[in-house]
């Protein structure tokens, strides 16, 4: 709707009136006789919304699969519903589905899309719905728990480092996935948020410039998982063998990144600007460590394939600061509040 100006009536010499405009009226099924809501904004702003009987709103789509892409290309697409918040998703194939297609689709979603399950199938259709609700996991729940996974990651990811133990190292890979579980809901959340201020509140998002913070701390989250996840890959391949003093430096250094992480989610939490500053300063000083031992490792007599190790699994320790950095530095923007700001 274009924007329209409405002149004040003065009613009964205390009540100021307005006009609203027909077209709203409308779309928003508004006759008369009906109440309003109307919450002032901080910046003196009104929302004003028809109070009614919330009828449950499902947004339906319907995705063909292609054939010219693979797998991973259409499960992209099946994401980016999810993502905008689709509740219900037809899958359609016209030539049909085979048995280990639909079941890779089921597997995939149950793995990756939290509270998105199959309620119904036939050759050539399935069906996914969402049993998500927004109001039950809030958003600091979410990043809670994703926080939780990722730390426990790191400090298996460097166990199995020291006692060269695939079965764990094995482990900290697969948890990967629940960490890519968490940032697809949280972006889901976000999404949805931005155009419900209702909804807003309920989850904890108190203004909207945080939504954009919070969407840059959980893809750095999601990235730091990525890169515990390529340490404990590099783990299980490594064939030094125990006591070699660079080495300890290197499990030395992916401790000292752990307790940054700590360190940044602390800042986070509490919205402390002088702990942020800390994170960032700490994390300057673990980059600068990682490259002195880069240097270090070039210069070892080991075999290449250690070498490419032991340099990748420094590389990942290095964007962990870089991430946690990251991190601080939206925690520090988030802490700084403007007069009259636009809360929802």
């Amino acid at each position: 709707m274009k924007e329209e100006k409405r002149k004040i009536q003065l009613t009964g010499g205390s009540t100021f009136t307005i006009s609203l405009p027909i077209k709203w009226a409308r779309d928003a099924g508004v006759k008369q006789g009906d109440e309003l809501s109307l919450i002032q904004r901080s910046d003196n702003s009104l929302v004003i919304t028809a109070l009614k009987e919330k009828t449950e709103l499902i947004k339906c789509a319907e995705l063909v699969i292609s054939e010219k892409e693979s797998f991973e290309g259409n499960f992209r697409y099946l994401i980016a519903h999810y993502l905008v918040g689709y509740d219900v998703v037809k899958l359609l194939s016209p030539d049909g589905f085979g048995a280990e297609e639909r079941k890779r689709i089921k597997e995939e979603v149950r793995k990756r899309l939290i509270g998105m399950e199959v309620v119904g199938e036939s050759s050539r259709e399935i069906v996914l719905k969402s049993f998500l609700k927004y109001e039950d996991f809030t958003l600091q729940d979410a990043i809670q728990s994703m926080s939780k996974i990722i730390l426990s990651m790191q400090e298996d990811a460097i166990s199995s480092l020291d006692k060269s133990d695939p079965n764990l190292a094995e482990d900290v890979i697969e948890r990967d996935n629940e960490i890519d579980r968490f940032y697809l809901l949280i972006v889901r959340q976000l999404k949805a948020a931005m155009s419900d201020p209702e909804l807003a509140n309920k989850i904890g998002l108190g203004r909207q410039r945080d939504s954009l913070g919070y969407r840059i701390i959980v893809k750095s989250m999601e990235r730091i998982g990525d890169h515990v996840e390529n340490i404990a890959k590099n783990s299980m391949t490594m064939t030094l063998p125990e006591g070699i003093k660079i080495f300890d430096s290197i499990k030395e250094v992916g401790i000292s990144a752990k307790n940054l992480f700590i360190k940044t989610l602390a800042s986070l939490s509490d919205t402390d600007i002088e702990k942020a500053n800390e994170a960032i300063r700490d994390a300057n000083m673990l980059t600068d460590e990682v490259e002195e031992i880069n240097e270090q490792i070039l210069a070892e007599e080991w075999s290449v394939t250690d070498k490419i190790h032991a340099l990748s699994i420094l590389v990942s320790l290095g964007r962990i600061a870089k991430y946690c950095e990251d991190i601080a530095e939206v925690t520090i923007n988030m802490g700084v509040w403007v007069a009259g700001e636009l809360e929802f």
